[in-house]
């Protein structure tokens, strides 16, 4: 029970943050194009956020195995409040060399304080939930797959709620009074945080050496090099490309830009929810290893028909676009619940934070290098050239699982 409690007190604190992240994002992108910053500006902003990423997970899956995830999730949420208190002293009048920078390194404390707040929750449920082996012989998807979609899936149902909040708050209080109002909610949430979390969650009680941050079962670096592909697929088109060419090629507003992006990560939220009702063959890692090449053979097709689309009909090609990304977000959504699953299933519970800090260190190298293609790939070849490079590495993200699932066999 006390397990239970503490896990839930870390969820709600996760979900919070996100909320904020989601909106920070979506501040930044926006105002920042307002001042004439280019495509590969903006997506500098964000380089050091996911490069923060690499090493925070590394280090933080150590940390928290020796001293429990409510410290890496209080660390998180502090360094957010600060980030955002930091960011809010920007000063239009500096030159967009020195702002960059400024912005460069407020965006790096935050992307250290959302991936110490994610690998807390995402190792929590680990340590809360027993599989039941009968769900096997009913063919019933598995508790833990079950968790685990819930979690991941309503976390980015709230981001989009974040990307909507942040369109909403830049257009009705501008860019300096929404930082502050987030940075005050956040800390209401640090706050509740400190008093309700449990000291002792997620601390191993034997000795954690500093080789086993490295040191992985092939399993897991193989989810994990699938897992660098599946999301530079994701953000090379969607981190600068796709709401600049909204924003400034369709000539929609803030709040349309912002509703969009997060009309489109609130369905894919609730699609990885739900995914273990229409894969119910899942029960095992293993047979989800076997779903998720399924899968990714089906989204690698999809940019490719949406580039196809623009490519013969330009007249339409909003509304091919738009379609086709809705229908990549549920493809792609049922792709990350599986991979998301597939961690968390293949690790031993002494060593789920420091498998969940490895494997999304790897995320953060996959979002680092897709938020960097965005910005040069868009300025220099436009939207489509996006979406084929998304195809190329969802083909480079799919080989890993075929390795793994012979391995299985």
């Amino acid at each position: 029970m006390a397990d239970l409690r503490g896990y839930a007190v870390v969820t709600a604190a996760y979900w919070g943050f996100t909320l904020t992240d989601g909106a920070l994002r979506m501040l930044v992108l926006l105002h920042f194009h307002q001042l004439g910053f280019s495509p590969l500006d903006l997506a500098s902003l964000f380089l050091l956020y996911e490069a923060m990423g690499i090493v925070t997970n590394l280090a933080g899956g150590w940390i928290a195995a020796r001293f429990g995830l409510r410290l890496t999730l209080l660390v998180g949420l502090a360094i957010q409040v600060f980030a955002l208190l930091l960011l809010s002293a920007l000063d239009t009048t500096w030159s967009i060399g020195f702002s960059v920078f400024y912005v460069m390194v407020a965006q790096a404390l935050s992307g250290v304080a959302k991936d110490l707040t994610k690998m807390s929750s995402k190792s929590a449920v680990k340590l809360v939930v027993k599989e039941d082996s009968g769900e096997a012989s009913n063919n019933r998807p598995g508790l833990l797959f079950r968790w685990v979609a819930l979690l991941t899936g309503s976390k980015n149902a709230l981001k989009g709620l974040g990307f909507l909040l942040g369109g909403l708050l830049l257009e009705g209080l501008g860019f300096q009074l929404s930082l502050w109002v987030m940075a005050f909610g956040l800390a209401l949430v640090l706050l509740g945080s400190f008093l309700l979390a449990e000291r002792a969650l997620g601390r191993v009680k034997s000795p954690v050496g500093t080789r086993e941050l490295f040191s992985k079962t092939r399993q897991i670096n193989l989810l994990s090099f699938s897992r660098v592909f599946l999301f530079a697929a994701r953000d090379v088109w969607f981190v600068v490309a796709l709401p600049v060419f909204l924003y400034s090629s369709l000539g929609w507003s803030f709040e349309e830009v912002g509703a969009f992006m997060a009309v489109w990560v609130i369905g894919y939220g609730l699609v990885q929810a739900v995914v273990p009702k229409f894969t119910r063959g899942v029960v095992t890692p293993q047979q989800g290893v076997k779903a998720a090449e399924f899968w990714g053979g089906i989204l690698m097709v999809v940019p490719l028909c949406i580039a196809g689309g623009i490519w013969m009909d330009t007249a339409a090609g909003p509304y091919i676009l738009i379609i086709g990304l809705l229908v990549f977000g549920f493809v792609f959504a049922v792709n990350s619940s599986l991979h998301s699953y597939l961690i968390v299933g293949f690790s031993d519970a002494d060593k789920v934070a420091l498998n969940v800090g490895f494997y999304y260190m790897a995320n953060a190298v996959g979002r680092l290098g897709g938020t960097l293609l965005s910005g040069i790939v868009f300025q220099f070849a436009g939207l489509t050239a996006c979406l084929v490079v998304s195809a190329a590495m969802i083909l480079i993200a799919t080989f890993p699982l075929l390795l793994l699932s012979r391995q299985r066999e």
